[in-house]
């Protein structure tokens, strides 16, 4: 072998050494750091920050960097075309939607620059609240740059998190940050309300300047030892008007003494508004000090350092009630508790301090111990309940009693666990932050209560929050409503982000300490907490760790992460029976339900009677439902009765629906020659069939459906005739027996913003046919109430010749301007009061169907408006403000609307015809329960109606009056929400 090629070789093998290195080098886990330090100054007149940062940037990946993208997050709240609004619509929330400009905030006066020198910013291409920097220089791997930007903020209205409600400040992902870039790229994302935050780890450094009666709670230590010794003097029962002596006030075990000659005056808050107090003019009138109290015009700067963490957040007010202590961990380390509640909340949170205790002591215990030297809990007036956690500190709202204050403290004190430490990515794996903090929720729950009920069914019998949520996701798993745990928090439906994310994720934890056995669970635990501590682990880091450490595999438990369905097993279940309705947290039975049930109508009068059902939860495929009912006045049993099965199909139907339903009650009267009331009735059988079609989004609030439906229907009809040999009336009740077919197609999107529904609707009977389009598309306005716009389409025609007597026979099933009464309910489909009644309140009782005009022309053989041929209309409905409805004045609120119908029929469109082409009403419309029951008052009305109103006598305007019982037309969405339908 010649000396060169043995170089060659020995050069080879040298790289091949080398390369053999640097790839687990290039594959080691690695994170960039981030260091901040922010002034800022609030400015409580105009409600905006004004501050100066500087960012510390290590580009600790293999990659070189030529731009950095960089989260602008008060943009979220500029305008309503961000994604935050878009989300808050499709969760449906309108309020920032249509909230005032004085409402919105932003982040502007932005001015990014390297060493002086300024950088490019490009706006992201879809989120105004994202920006990327374009570097001047590119960043290689292990170079460090300082980036700094002065910022201006308006703060919001606390839509979300963060922002201001009057003097109260929520001070929350308010400066600019970096996104996360790891080893799957660059994580840009913009604010939203359901789907939390993935930042860098690192220092900081924040002084925060605002009047001096300011009391501030905020992440981190604080390094202003004057206001320490105020907080402590507040802790202790100390007047918030008075400041005590700067070096007076406990000290923490182990805190270092400090000078304050020697502290700088930002250290020692000494800064002072050179703008002087108004003086008060000689002989004004006191006035009363108002219950919220004013901010100073001397100012202060406080002083907050914390290390490893990956946000910063602080909150001001000059109400809060402050309570401190210290808590000495298993090592020996002594940490502050802080906990700053709103003084009418205080009775309620007096033993915060204690929770907070348990909290930080049983977590640490179970994960590993609390890193930070401090732990606040603030309680502030807030728009809406719950809490939200940040490093170090967490904010909740006033919360109903001293159990959800525990839970609830205890939940976001856990957070600092699960996204403090251990810095997940919480926007697209949620379950790694709050579905692991849920489980350690219920294991903190069972240790201290036990399983507490906040439902009592009698001694020891009851229904825990847990309970509720077993319930809740069993329920939407058995219609196929649920989504897999390992799921991107903008994937989720609002339900589902609540028992998927939080509960079926802590069953799923059960599930693995149950597989590992608590002891050596525990420890996977504790190696978990200590391998990623400050790091941002993602799902295969976590099973690396458990197995490793159990030395199991885990495939199996790992790979129900991203199945749907429960978690528990199937199992026969044997039957079991229960009074009203069962709800089944365990799922062992199916469950058959006799419940107490009442009907009315003014033929039967009250009808109590009982149901035998299974309309239980969670649901199974096969439902019924049987009654049998007592009528009181007609002295006969009713009943409705209902069976269905469903299924559900993988492709094109969310679900199939097959059933039928069966329904008898009496619907007429009338009293014989002899004196005798007797009464008609009427039974309908409906087989029915319904396809609802699935959504590819999840979240859409679209449904679609095609159903078909066939009536057969059996009804008493009255005939007389006269005996002319006794001459005496003699009636005798005939059966009509009817069968319709019914066809459906209904699109019905019940978003918040503009909701519409349209369907089609073809009807085939033995003489006649029918097809039928009815729109609807409601249009918001901004805050409350908006306008419902209404169209309408029909056409009947017959099935084989027009005769005279197919046209009376048929006349109920013609078209009708006029809103149909009882006896044109022909499907039976509608709640009649009194059906067929003629005279009297029950008469003036009409539907909204075909032409659905309000006024009423019952007394005319042929109804104006009543059309064999075409129909068309168009409907509005508007809502009244309550500042000008007269009815405000009264002690429960009654919503006034205005309505205005227009319509034209095939009739008025013939040459002989005196009827104008266009038919008009217009009045005023009370809604009451929910639109369940709508009354209608015509004022305006075309020449046709007036002068019939004028031709018949005692028609005054009381009569005039109608009225319609919705109740086949309650909220669907708000069913669905209820009953997980």
């Amino acid at each position: 072998m010649k000396p060169i090629d043995l170089v060659k070789r020995l050069v080879s093998f040298i790289l091949l050494l080398f390369l053999a290195k640097l790839v687990p080098a290039q594959n080691a886990y690695w994170q960039q750091q981030v260091n901040y330090k922010i002034d800022v100054t609030l400015n409580t007149l105009e409600k905006t920050l004004d501050a100066f940062e500087r960012i510390q940037y290590t580009n600790n990946s293999p990659d070189t960097l030529l731009f950095i993208w960089f989260h602008l997050w008060p943009n979220a709240f500029k305008n309503d075309k961000t994604a935050f609004s878009d989300q808050l619509l499709q969760i449906g929330r309108t309020d920032f939607y249509f909230s005032s400009k004085d409402q919105k905030g932003y982040i502007n006066r932005l001015d990014f620059r390297v060493n002086d020198v300024p950088l490019k910013v490009t706006d992201h291409p879809n989120f105004q609240d994202v920006v990327r920097l374009n570097l001047n220089q590119p960043l290689p791997p292990g170079a460090t740059i300082e980036i700094t930007t002065p910022f201006h903020v308006r703060l919001p209205y606390n839509f979300s998190r963060g922002g201001h409600i009057d003097q109260s400040y929520q001070i929350t992902q308010w400066y600019p940050k970096p996104a996360v870039y790891d080893k799957n790229g660059w994580h840009p994302m913009p604010y939203l309300d359901q789907g939390e935050f993935y930042s860098e780890f690192g220092n900081f450094e924040v002084k925060i300047t605002l009047p001096e009666n300011f009391i501030v709670a905020a992440t981190g230590e604080l390094q202003t030892e004057s206001e320490k010794t105020w907080l402590l003097y507040l802790s202790n029962g100390g007047n918030p008007e008075h400041r005590p002596a700067k070096n007076a006030g406990p000290k923490r075990p182990g805190a270092v003494e400090i000078n304050p000659k020697k502290l700088s005056l930002e250290e020692r808050g000494e800064v002072k508004n050179p703008t002087p107090k108004k003086p008060v003019a000689i002989g004004a009138k006191k006035t009363k000090t108002p219950i919220v109290p004013q901010p100073s015009s001397t100012l202060k700067t406080l002083i907050y350092r914390e290390n490893n963490i990956h946000d910063f957040a602080w909150f001001a007010d000059m109400r809060f009630v402050v309570r401190h202590d210290t808590l000495q961990l298993p090592s020996g380390r002594v940490i502050d508790l802080f906990a700053y509640v709103m003084p009418d909340q205080f009775e309620k949170w007096k033993n915060c301090i204690s929770y907070m205790k348990d909290a930080v002591s049983l977590r640490s215990k179970w994960i590993g111990e609390y890193p930070f030297p401090v732990v606040s809990v603030v309680q502030m007036p807030l728009p809406s309940n719950g809490g939200m956690e940040y490093p170090t500190i967490t904010l909740l709202s006033a919360l109903p009693d001293t159990l959800t204050i525990d839970e609830t403290v205890q939940h976001e004190i856990g957070h600092n666990w699960f996204y403090g430490v251990l810095g997940s990515n919480e926007r697209d794996h949620p379950w790694m932050d709050e579905g692991i903090n849920t489980f350690y929720d219920r294991r903190y729950t069972a240790k201290k209560y036990g399983n507490p009920k906040i439902i009592s069914l009698g001694s020891n019998v009851g229904l825990s929050e847990y309970d509720f949520e077993k319930v809740g996701f069993e329920t939407i798993a058995s219609v196929h409503k649920d989504q897999p745990i390992n799921e991107s928090s903008v994937a989720y439906t609002p339900l589902n982000y609540v028992l998927v994310v939080y509960h079926k994720t802590g069953e799923w934890m059960k599930l693995m300490e149950k597989e590992l056995g608590q002891p050596t669970f525990d420890s996977c635990m504790h190696a978990y907490f200590s391998t990623w501590k400050y790091k941002h682990p993602m799902p295969e880091d976590f099973k690396a760790v458990l197995e490793k450490t159990s030395g199991k595999n885990l495939d199996s438990i790992f790979q129900l992460l991203d199945a749907t369905g429960s978690l528990s097993p199937n199992r026969k279940k044997p039957l079991k029976f229960s009074f009203i309705a069962h709800l089944d947290p365990e799922n062992k039975y199916h469950y058959i339900s006799l419940s107490p049930i009442m009907g009315i109508n003014a033929y039967d009068g009250a009808m109590p009677g009982l149901m035998l059902h299974n309309y239980n939860l969670p649901y199974t495929k096969f439902q019924f439902l049987a009654s049998a009912m007592y009528a009181t006045r007609s002295k006969t049993i009713n009943t409705i009765d209902r069976a269905t099965y469903t299924w559900f199909p993988k492709n094109v139907f969310q679900k199939v629906e097959i059933g039928t339903t069966f329904a008898k009650f009496s619907m007429n009267e009338y009293t014989d020659s002899s004196g005798n009331r007797n009464y008609m009735g009427f039974t309908k059988l409906v087989p029915q069939a319904r396809f609802e079609f699935k959504n590819s989004d999840p979240r859409s609030q679209l449904l679609r459906f095609f159903q078909i439906k066939s009536y057969f229907i059996s009804e008493d009809h009255l005939h007389s005739f006269v005996d002319t040999i006794n001459n005496i009336e003699t009636y005798s009740i005939n059966k009509k027996y009817t069968n319709i077919s019914q066809m459906r197609y209904v699109t019905d999107n019940s978003r918040e913003l503009y909701p519409y529904h349209w369907e089609l609707q073809f009807e085939v009977a033995e003489d006649f046919g029918k097809a039928a389009f009815t729109g609807n598309y409601f249009f918001n306005y901004s805050g409350k109430g908006g306008i419902d716009f209404r169209w309408f389409a029909g056409k009947f025609f017959y099935l084989g010749n027009k005769t005279n007597e197919k046209e009376l026979n048929t006349d109920r099933y013609h078209l009708n301007m006029t809103g149909p009464k009882g006896e044109e309910d022909y499907t039976y489909s509608n709640y009649f009061f009194g059906r067929n009644d003629f005279e009297g309140f029950n008469s003036q009782q009409i539907m909204i169907r075909d032409g659905a005009f309000k006024v009423r022309t019952d007394y005319l053989n042929s109804k104006i408006g009543k059309t064999d041929n075409w129909l068309a209309s168009m409907n509005f409905t508007s809502t009244i403000p309550d500042r000008i409805n007269p009815l405000s004045i009264l002690p429960i609120k009654i919503p006034l609307k205005l309505f205005l119908d227009v319509g034209t029929y095939g009739d008025v469109w013939s040459k002989n015809s005196t009827i104008p082409k266009f038919l008009y009403d217009a009045g005023l419309q009370i809604s009451l329960i929910k639109d369940l029951v709508n009354i209608y008052v015509p004022l305006l009305y075309s020449n046709q109606y007036r002068d019939y109103f004028k031709s018949t006598p005692g028609n005054d305007f009381w009569q005039r009056i109608s009225f319609s019982i919705d109740i086949q037309n309650i909220n669907y969405k708000k069913i669905k929400s209820i009953f997980l339908l």
